[in-house]
């Protein structure tokens, strides 16, 4: 366990660094930058991550509570199991990135692009997702309970029976197996 609450670590680089419980609570971290990283069970309550760089780093089972994240790229990381609440995204650039088991009930995510990630299982209870573009991403298993998925893109995406009936999809953008899913998951025989 490290404690590096209330430190300033604004504008550094790491590589290759490994924190396991680490403590980063109100900790400025803008600007920094990471490649390969790994943090397990850290803390980054009211941490500023604003304008932060991340490239294949991980963020397994880390807990994000009033977090800024703004303007922050994620590119080809994990945030497996990462608890998110009244964080601030947007703007938030994130690909290729797995949030599996990530808990973001009622996360704002309006209009960002989210396309290809994987969210398989994660909460996404209440997360507003409207007018997002979540093409080819996983959102298998997902819990999407009053999730606001309207006018998002979700050609490609794929989505269960129960997210398919969970979530609002006014205006959602679908292909044709998507459409299919969606009107078997309310019931409607389709086909002969």
């Amino acid at each position: 366990m490290e404690d590096f609450r209330d430190a300033d670590l604004s504008n550094q680089r790491w590589e290759g660094r490994h924190f396991e419980q680490a403590d980063f609570t109100d900790a400025d971290m803008r600007g920094l930058v990471t490649k390969g990283c790994t943090f397990d069970h850290c803390d980054f309550t009211r941490v500023d991550l604003g304008e932060s760089k991340h490239a294949t780093s991980a963020f397994r089972s880390c807990t994000f509570e009033r977090t800024n994240l703004m303007h922050s790229e994620f590119r080809g990381c994990s945030l497996l199991g990462a608890t998110f609440h009244e964080c601030r995204f947007r703007p938030w650039q994130v690909t290729d990135t797995d949030l599996t088991l990530a808990s973001l009930g009622a996360a704002n995510f309006r209009a960002l692009t989210l396309a290809g990630l994987r969210f398989r299982e994660a909460n996404l209870t209440g997360a507003d997702l409207r007018e997002c573009d979540l093409s080819g991403s996983d959102l298998t298993g997902a819990r999407l309970m009053e999730a606001k998925l309207s006018d998002a893109d979700l050609r490609g995406a794929r989505m269960d029976a129960n997210g398919l009936r969970q979530a609002t999809l006014t205006g959602a953008k679908v292909d044709i197996d998507m459409a299919i899913a969606f009107a078997a998951a309310h019931g409607l025989q389709v086909g002969d």
